[in-house]
């Protein structure tokens, strides 16, 4: 873990995602709570996060391809650049004295997630590629507090400004995180492994990662349905803002604070897991993940408010404990010519659950029926979780032998 730290392109990574994630991580905070505080705002938001959840699904097979056929640096800092520039111009429209209305909110929202969809695998294929072996349980351990602790600072920030700052101030501080990050990726020494790599996987399909994980079928099932607490939390990123506007009747600093719990029991979980996954390894570190998330999304409609908020740390844990074990795992066993396909295929089936599911919730919120989304999430949660065993039993324990180190194709 020493020699982490002491790795200048560490650093400079961990910089530059701290300070792109305080920015967007406030006005991803910030949107929302616009959207569902706003007349009709509730069905408004459910939409905007359906039509996203559909484009993303759309283009992650095709991010996945990109993040394996060109340079990943040049990725990051191409998609800073362009949120850079198109937020700029959303908060001068505050600064000339218009007032933005909700299709400003929706296209801050939309650069915002499409961020995410191209930052996320990017950056997982960078840090395979760039480190060790050796490092990558004390990589993504770290690379988990990093953005957790960055979202408590943006929850802390956003219980602030969202009461004293208006919009296109925070835009304008989301301007300049993202000008910062640009300024560490520029930084950063980086080139492709190598020639020969980089000009096969131009010839391969997007599919690719398809067929990858059908001849391994029951790791398949593993990897997808140890998937669910991830799917759970951008499902709730819907359904918090509404639960707490509708049932507790509670403002933004409480929806700020849910923000700054949860990031904390995610940092504790990735303090601890590297060494838990480490003795236990990385399969029952993600069943003991999978099995924390499910007990605590069971109980949110249970419980007063305090105790609401207290289960943000127990959501954190498990979902963060299952995350970091599981990046471990794909780095361990998946080669960096194909991770990017492999991985995309995971986010586009999950982005697909996430339709069918935002779409069902939607509905029912719209008809005031949002206790019992929390009643089918916990349903679906179960069924990951006796799949997440079952599968681990059948490819770890009965065929060991089988464990998938997977070769280059």
């Amino acid at each position: 873990m020493k020699d982490l730290y002491k790795d200048s392109r560490f650093r400079l990574i961990i910089s530059a995602n701290i300070a792109s994630s305080i920015g967007s991580g406030i006005t991803m905070i910030a949107i929302p709570w616009m959207l569902v505080s706003s007349d009709n705002g509730n069905k408004v938001f459910g939409y905007i996060t359906i039509c996203m959840t559909i484009l993303s699904f759309v283009l992650t097979p095709f991010v996945g391809n990109l993040v394996d056929r060109v340079s990943r640096k040049k990725l990051l800092i191409i998609s800073e650049i362009i949120c850079f520039a198109l937020l700029f111009i959303f908060s001068l429209i505050g600064f000339i004295g218009l007032s933005y209305e909700i299709w400003h909110y929706t296209i801050i929202y939309m650069i915002g997630s499409l961020y995410y969809t191209i930052f996320y695998p990017t950056m997982f294929a960078l840090n395979q590629e760039i480190f060790t072996k050796e490092q990558y349980k004390s990589l993504n351990g770290t690379m988990e507090v990093q953005g957790q602790l960055s979202s408590m600072i943006a929850g802390a920030l956003a219980s602030i400004l969202l009461v004293k700052w208006d919009l296109h101030y925070i835009l304008l501080l989301n301007t300049i995180s993202y000008g910062a990050a640009i300024y560490f990726y520029l930084k950063l020494p980086y080139a492709r492994l190598s020639i020969e790599k980089a000009e096969k996987v131009v010839k391969s399909q997007v599919s690719e990662g398809l067929r990858y994980m059908l001849a391994r079928p029951s790791v398949f099932i593993f990897l997808l349905f140890s998937f669910m607490p991830f799917i759970g939390v951008m499902l709730t990123n819907y359904l918090f803002p509404v639960y707490l506007v509708d049932v507790f009747k509670a403002d933004a600093s409480i929806y700020g604070i849910e923000g700054m719990i949860y990031a904390i029991g995610a940092i504790i979980a990735g303090v601890f897991v590297p060494t838990l996954s480490s003795k236990i390894g990385n399969e029952k570190t993600m069943i003991f993940g999978v099995f924390v998330y499910t007990i605590a999304i069971s109980l949110i409609v249970l419980v007063n408010l305090p105790v609401y908020l207290s289960l943000m740390l127990f959501l954190a844990i498990g979902n963060s404990s299952t995350r970091v074990a599981r990046n471990s795992f794909l780095m361990d066993h998946i080669p960096n010519n194909i991770i990017g396909r492999v991985d995309s295929l995971f986010r586009t089936l999950g982005l697909l659950i996430r339709i069918l599911l935002l779409a069902i919730f939607t509905k029912m919120v719209s008809s005031e029926l949002i206790i019992y989304c929390f009643f089918v999430l916990s349903g679906i949660l179960m069924l990951s979780l006796f799949l997440v065993v079952a599968s681990w039993r059948k490819s770890f324990q009965v065929k060991k032998k089988d464990c998938p180190v997977i070769a280059n194709t």
